[in-house]
């Protein structure tokens, strides 16, 4: 090769490194401007299809793709989503919503040229619609008061033009409009389902804050901003982020050495790390881990608690000593809540010395509702009444629970035992005791509740007649006139504060016929990354991303 040959060779190889360099540059200068959220999800996740979405691990990824009607904002109240307003029929029977007309759903291959269409009406009729098939749909208990009947031609829902649609309802039901903010509501294209079929749980379509990008099941969730999502702040567009990705790493200890390496942004639930390393005895944070991370704790629609089957037409119940009222009350008296919560959960929640209803919802008020408190004199006297003075008698009583809560059993059983009532601890796998709780088969059992929705309907149907088990969710079988009209008289009643009322006293019946032990209502708990801006918390635990900002450290 010549001088100039070797000159000429010499000055473009210069070129090509000076401008390859220069692309890696600015494209890892593109990359750190980028701001992804990253959090682990111990449960894993079964599906991404809406009509599944019965848990949090479901709900959390959910929400970040799909949107309804309808949602709930963090103070619990129902705000526009898709529907930019709604009226309600003079009867109660008649929701007719008006739609927004900039919702288009995520770009997909399932539409004409791979471009998402805009939403109409009739999307919702259809997807309400799909959501009866109990092959697809956790939502069918949720449908029980829609109207298909020859009044509605046998349909339910109707789309008069492309951006109204109505729902008929049977009779009058003032939560509707929460049941509504569930995800199982969200908006699906029919385009979707035609191409992907089952496999819509793995090819999400919705019109979400975030589009969907990769899932490797057991691996990773990869999901990525809509950069022509609906809503705004201000002026901003929603969402600030780029990108979210969830992990599922089941181990405990290595999902938190993972936060703490700052690979993930939030770590979620008091089973997410060691909360008595973390948190001091007062529920704050250990100096150590208050300069890397802030403490979210809210208050959660949820109350843990001790169920009992009080069926006497029940074989199992016809000779169990749990049969008897008194002793049941005995029970509710015989532990201390508030030591409970204070060095088994290190202050996570709150003692539940009123009713069932938990704190967070309108009715709660503990100076109305008086629920139990730790009060040995009174756990003799009931004792007496029972029919077993100083446990003479008592037969050992079993509570079936699982290892995450043995810690908490184990305490009611010390102290229970202090007071003259001997109870075993059965430990079981959490489907058995969920199988066996459902199936009736246990007289005693530890179990949580978990508001789907924001009214005090949802805990209040665990005691109607006409939900007994294995059919519906009264677990306990109470079954109560008094109460049961009461419940067919609120669920239909749009003043506020008679339902509160109404309410109340439907719980202090609860208390007073004691087929639930409450424990506590617990808090929703997260650790939080301090360069995150803008996550804020509900008492539904539901996860919004839509508004956060991730400060590129």
């Amino acid at each position: 090769m010549n001088f100039f040959l070797k000159y000429t060779y010499l000055i473009i190889t210069c070129t090509l490194v000076t401008i390859f360099l220069t692309t890696c540059t600015n494209k890892n200068s593109e990359d750190d401007k980028r701001t992804v959220f990253n959090y682990n999800e111990m449960a894993g996740v079964a599906s991404l299809d809406p009509a599944f979405a019965s848990n949090l691990e479901i709900i959390w990824p959910v929400n970040q793709l799909f949107n309804g009607l309808v949602q709930m904002n963090d103070s619990l109240r129902v705000i526009p989503c898709i529907a930019k307003n709604w009226f309600v029929s003079e009867d109660g029977l008649a929701y007719t919503f008006i739609l927004r007309n900039d919702v288009y759903f995520h770009d997909n291959k399932c539409f004409e040229k791979e471009k998402g269409r805009r939403v109409i009406a009739k999307d919702f009729v259809y997807s309400f619609n799909r959501l009866y098939d109990p092959r697809v749909s956790k939502a069918l208990t949720l449908l029980t008061n829609i109207d298909r009947s020859v009044n509605t031609n046998y349909k339910g829902f109707s789309a008069p033009n492309d951006s109204t649609f109505v729902i008929y309802l049977k009779e009058p039901f003032s939560a509707f409009i929460s049941v509504l903010t569930m995800k199982y509501f969200s908006v699906i294209p029919y385009e979707a389902i035609e191409l992907y079929g089952n496999d819509f749980r793995r090819n999400p379509v919705g019109t979400g804050p975030f589009k969907f990008k990769l899932w490797e099941e057991g691996t990773k969730l990869v999901l990525l901003k809509n950069d022509t999502y609906f809503e705004f702040e201000g002026t901003n567009r929603l969402p600030y982020l780029d990108a979210l990705t969830v992990s599922f790493v089941k181990d405990r200890e290595t999902a938190f050495m993972e936060l703490l390496n700052g690979k993930y942004d939030m770590v979620s639930g008091a089973d997410a790390f060691n909360v008595n390393e973390v948190l001091d005895q007062n529920g704050m944070l250990q100096a150590s881990y208050a300069t890397k991370f802030n403490l979210q704790k809210q208050t959660f629609l949820k109350t843990d608690y001790l169920g009992i089957l009080i069926d006497e037409d029940m074989e199992i119940v016809k000779n169990s000593p749990l049969r008897i009222k008194a002793l049941r009350k005995a029970i509710n008296y015989g532990f201390d809540r508030v030591k409970m919560v204070k060095y088994h959960r290190n202050n996570i929640g709150y003692p539940a010395i009123a009713g069932f209803i938990p704190n967070g919802l309108p009715s709660f008020n503990d100076t109305i509702v008086k629920g139990y408190t730790y009060n040995p004199e009174k756990v003799r006297q009931l004792l007496i009444e029972a029919g077993y003075p100083e446990g003479k008698g008592l037969p050992e009583i079993t509570l079936h629970t699982t290892e995450n809560y043995l810690d908490q059993t184990e305490f009611i059983q010390s102290q229970l035992a202090e007071n003259n009532i001997k109870i075993s601890i059965s430990v079981d796998k959490a489907t058995v005791l969920g199988q066996g709780i459902s199936s009736c088969e246990y007289n005693f059992f530890k179990k949580a509740w978990i508001g789907d929705y924001a009214d005090e309907e949802n805990f209040m149907g665990l005691f109607y007649s006409k939900n007994f088990a294995p059919v519906g969710f009264n677990f306990t079988h109470y079954k109560n006139p008094e109460f049961d009209i009461l419940f067919e008289k609120v669920i239909k009643e749009q003043n506020r504060e008679v339902k509160n009322a109404m309410y109340q006293k439907m719980d202090q019946m609860i208390i007073d016929d004691a087929p639930v032990i409450p424990l506590y209502y617990d808090q929703a708990i997260r650790l939080v990354n301090k360069n995150i801006k803008g996550l804020t918390t509900n008492p539904m635990n539901l996860l919004n991303l839509k508004t956060v900002k991730k400060e590129n450290k």
